[in-house]
Protein backbone atom coordinates (compact mmCIF):
# COMPACT_ATOMS: atom_id res chain seq x y z
CA UNK A 1 0.00 0.00 0.00
CA UNK A 2 0.70 3.24 -0.72
CA UNK A 3 2.98 5.28 2.63
CA UNK A 4 1.97 8.91 1.90
CA UNK A 5 -0.16 9.63 -1.10
CA UNK A 6 0.72 13.02 -2.51
CA UNK A 7 -1.76 14.84 -0.15
CA UNK A 8 -0.07 18.05 0.35
CA UNK A 9 -0.31 18.40 -3.69
CA UNK A 10 -3.81 17.66 -3.98
CA UNK A 11 -4.45 20.98 -1.08
CA UNK A 12 -2.10 23.03 -3.46
CA UNK A 13 -4.01 21.84 -6.42
CA UNK A 14 -7.57 22.56 -5.05
CA UNK A 15 -6.07 26.47 -3.06
CA UNK A 16 -5.01 26.89 -6.84
CA UNK A 17 -8.28 26.57 -8.09
CA UNK A 18 -10.22 28.71 -5.07
CA UNK A 19 -7.61 31.06 -6.25
CA UNK A 20 -9.05 31.17 -9.86
CA UNK A 21 -12.47 31.11 -8.76
CA UNK A 22 -11.97 34.20 -6.52
CA UNK A 23 -10.40 36.29 -9.00
CA UNK A 24 -13.53 35.07 -11.56
CA UNK A 25 -16.31 36.16 -8.91
CA UNK A 26 -14.34 39.78 -8.35
CA UNK A 27 -14.27 39.64 -12.59
CA UNK A 28 -18.08 38.83 -12.26
CA UNK A 29 -18.85 41.58 -9.77
CA UNK A 30 -17.45 44.23 -11.55
CA UNK A 31 -18.80 43.35 -15.06
CA UNK A 32 -22.50 43.51 -13.21
CA UNK A 33 -23.03 47.36 -14.57
CA UNK A 34 -21.55 46.82 -18.01
CA UNK A 35 -21.60 43.39 -19.90
CA UNK A 36 -24.19 40.72 -19.38
CA UNK A 37 -21.70 38.66 -21.67
CA UNK A 38 -18.63 38.77 -19.31
CA UNK A 39 -21.04 38.24 -16.71
CA UNK A 40 -22.23 34.66 -18.56
CA UNK A 41 -18.67 33.92 -19.16
CA UNK A 42 -17.10 34.47 -15.57
CA UNK A 43 -20.29 31.73 -14.22
CA UNK A 44 -19.29 29.67 -16.41
CA UNK A 45 -15.59 29.63 -15.38
CA UNK A 46 -16.79 29.59 -11.78
CA UNK A 47 -18.63 26.37 -13.14
CA UNK A 48 -15.62 24.52 -14.48
CA UNK A 49 -13.74 25.74 -11.78
CA UNK A 50 -15.56 24.35 -9.13
CA UNK A 51 -15.99 21.03 -11.50
CA UNK A 52 -12.22 20.65 -11.65
CA UNK A 53 -12.02 21.00 -7.35
CA UNK A 54 -14.54 18.65 -7.40
CA UNK A 55 -12.60 15.96 -9.04
CA UNK A 56 -9.44 16.98 -6.57
CA UNK A 57 -11.62 16.42 -3.23
CA UNK A 58 -12.57 13.10 -4.87
CA UNK A 59 -8.88 11.84 -5.85
CA UNK A 60 -8.18 13.41 -1.91
CA UNK A 61 -10.77 11.35 -0.48
CA UNK A 62 -9.83 8.04 -2.48
CA UNK A 63 -6.22 8.44 -1.35
CA UNK A 64 -7.31 8.36 1.98
CA UNK A 65 -8.85 5.17 1.81
CA UNK A 66 -5.90 3.39 0.45
CA UNK A 67 -3.07 5.07 2.17
CA UNK A 68 -1.86 2.80 5.09
CA UNK A 69 0.20 5.73 6.42
CA UNK A 70 -0.75 9.11 5.72
CA UNK A 71 1.10 12.72 6.65
CA UNK A 72 -1.36 13.83 8.83
CA UNK A 73 -4.47 12.53 11.06
CA UNK A 74 -6.70 11.06 9.01
CA UNK A 75 -9.40 13.26 10.29
CA UNK A 76 -7.53 16.21 9.84
CA UNK A 77 -7.10 15.78 5.81
CA UNK A 78 -10.85 15.48 5.55
CA UNK A 79 -11.66 18.32 7.43
CA UNK A 80 -9.12 20.45 5.20
CA UNK A 81 -10.21 19.35 1.88
CA UNK A 82 -14.24 19.16 2.69
CA UNK A 83 -13.45 23.08 4.30
CA UNK A 84 -11.65 23.73 0.99
CA UNK A 85 -14.29 22.70 -1.21
CA UNK A 86 -16.60 24.43 1.06
CA UNK A 87 -15.00 27.82 -0.29
CA UNK A 88 -15.47 27.08 -3.90
CA UNK A 89 -19.11 25.89 -3.30
CA UNK A 90 -19.58 29.23 -2.11
CA UNK A 91 -18.11 31.38 -4.80
CA UNK A 92 -20.65 29.17 -7.20
CA UNK A 93 -23.52 29.93 -5.31
CA UNK A 94 -22.83 33.63 -4.87
CA UNK A 95 -22.23 33.25 -9.15
CA UNK A 96 -25.28 31.51 -9.63
CA UNK A 97 -26.85 34.15 -7.51
CA UNK A 98 -26.17 36.74 -9.74
CA UNK A 99 -27.45 34.90 -12.53
CA UNK A 100 -31.09 33.68 -10.90
CA UNK A 101 -31.99 36.53 -9.09
CA UNK A 102 -30.85 38.61 -12.31
CA UNK A 103 -29.38 41.00 -10.79
CA UNK A 104 -28.32 44.09 -13.47
CA UNK A 105 -26.60 46.26 -11.54
CA UNK A 106 -23.38 46.25 -9.31
CA UNK A 107 -22.72 47.85 -6.01
CA UNK A 108 -19.08 49.22 -4.86
CA UNK A 109 -20.02 47.23 -1.99
CA UNK A 110 -20.25 43.78 -3.93
CA UNK A 111 -16.91 44.16 -5.43
CA UNK A 112 -15.43 45.84 -2.38
CA UNK A 113 -16.46 41.84 -0.58
CA UNK A 114 -15.61 40.28 -3.96
CA UNK A 115 -11.90 41.85 -3.62
CA UNK A 116 -11.49 40.75 0.34
CA UNK A 117 -12.82 37.35 -0.58
CA UNK A 118 -10.13 37.40 -3.15
CA UNK A 119 -7.26 38.22 -0.72
CA UNK A 120 -8.53 35.45 1.75
CA UNK A 121 -8.52 32.76 -0.90
CA UNK A 122 -4.62 34.29 -1.81
CA UNK A 123 -4.04 33.85 2.16
CA UNK A 124 -5.65 30.10 2.16
CA UNK A 125 -3.26 29.35 -0.67
CA UNK A 126 -0.19 30.57 1.06
CA UNK A 127 -0.98 28.95 4.25
CA UNK A 128 -1.91 25.06 2.49
CA UNK A 129 1.63 25.93 0.22
CA UNK A 130 3.21 25.94 3.59
CA UNK A 131 1.83 23.21 4.79
CA UNK A 132 4.42 20.36 3.93
CA UNK A 133 6.39 21.06 6.75
CA UNK A 134 5.98 22.06 10.61
CA UNK A 135 8.82 24.25 9.78
CA UNK A 136 7.07 27.01 8.64
CA UNK A 137 4.59 27.09 11.28
CA UNK A 138 5.36 30.38 12.52
CA UNK A 139 4.70 31.93 9.03
CA UNK A 140 1.78 29.53 8.72
CA UNK A 141 0.23 30.64 12.21
CA UNK A 142 1.14 34.52 10.83
CA UNK A 143 -0.81 34.06 7.74
CA UNK A 144 -3.78 32.06 9.55
CA UNK A 145 -3.80 35.48 11.72
CA UNK A 146 -4.17 37.51 8.37
CA UNK A 147 -7.28 35.89 7.30
CA UNK A 148 -8.65 36.31 10.61
CA UNK A 149 -8.17 39.67 10.32
CA UNK A 150 -9.39 39.69 6.26
CA UNK A 151 -12.88 38.07 7.80
CA UNK A 152 -13.45 40.87 10.15
CA UNK A 153 -12.37 43.52 7.22
CA UNK A 154 -15.51 41.41 5.28
CA UNK A 155 -17.44 41.91 8.58
CA UNK A 156 -17.34 45.30 8.84
CA UNK A 157 -17.61 45.80 5.00
CA UNK A 158 -21.13 43.91 5.24
CA UNK A 159 -22.47 45.24 8.16
CA UNK A 160 -22.60 49.16 6.83
CA UNK A 161 -22.91 47.80 3.22
CA UNK A 162 -26.73 46.27 4.72
CA UNK A 163 -27.03 49.43 6.53
CA UNK A 164 -26.92 51.89 3.34
CA UNK A 165 -29.09 48.86 1.58
CA UNK A 166 -31.95 49.15 4.31
CA UNK A 167 -31.75 53.44 4.45
CA UNK A 168 -31.52 53.86 0.46
CA UNK A 169 -32.87 50.98 -1.40
CA UNK A 170 -36.36 51.93 -2.20
CA UNK A 171 -37.57 48.79 -4.21
CA UNK A 172 -37.78 45.70 -1.54
CA UNK A 173 -36.72 43.38 -4.49
CA UNK A 174 -33.79 44.95 -5.19
CA UNK A 175 -33.12 45.34 -1.30
CA UNK A 176 -33.87 41.21 -1.21
CA UNK A 177 -31.28 40.37 -3.90
CA UNK A 178 -28.62 42.71 -3.01
CA UNK A 179 -28.59 41.03 1.19
CA UNK A 180 -28.54 37.90 -0.54
CA UNK A 181 -25.68 38.50 -2.45
CA UNK A 182 -23.77 40.61 0.42
CA UNK A 183 -24.31 37.83 3.10
CA UNK A 184 -23.19 34.75 0.66
CA UNK A 185 -19.83 37.03 -0.11
CA UNK A 186 -19.20 37.57 3.42
CA UNK A 187 -19.83 33.80 4.03
CA UNK A 188 -16.92 32.65 2.04
CA UNK A 189 -14.76 34.68 4.21
CA UNK A 190 -16.29 32.78 6.73
CA UNK A 191 -15.44 29.44 5.39
CA UNK A 192 -11.93 30.80 4.67
CA UNK A 193 -11.55 31.62 8.45
CA UNK A 194 -12.91 28.20 8.82
CA UNK A 195 -9.58 26.34 6.97
CA UNK A 196 -7.57 29.05 8.70
CA UNK A 197 -8.58 27.16 12.16
CA UNK A 198 -8.22 23.88 10.70
CA UNK A 199 -4.73 24.95 9.99
CA UNK A 200 -3.91 26.16 13.02
CA UNK A 201 -4.85 23.12 14.48
CA UNK A 202 -2.93 20.88 12.90
CA UNK A 203 -0.21 23.34 13.42
CA UNK A 204 -0.41 23.25 17.28
CA UNK A 205 -0.82 19.44 17.04
CA UNK A 206 2.33 18.99 15.33
CA UNK A 207 4.35 21.17 16.39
Amino acid sequence: MPQEGKFFELFNEHAEQIVLGAQSLVGLMSAINSSPDEVARHCEEINQIESRADKITHETMAQLHKTFITPLDRDEIHHLITALDDILDLIQDAAQTVTLYDIRRGTPEAINLAEIVLSCCDRVRCAVALLHTMDNGPDILKTCQEIDRLESDADRVMRSAMSKLFRDEPDVRELIKFKAIYELLETVTDRCEDVANIIEGIVLENS
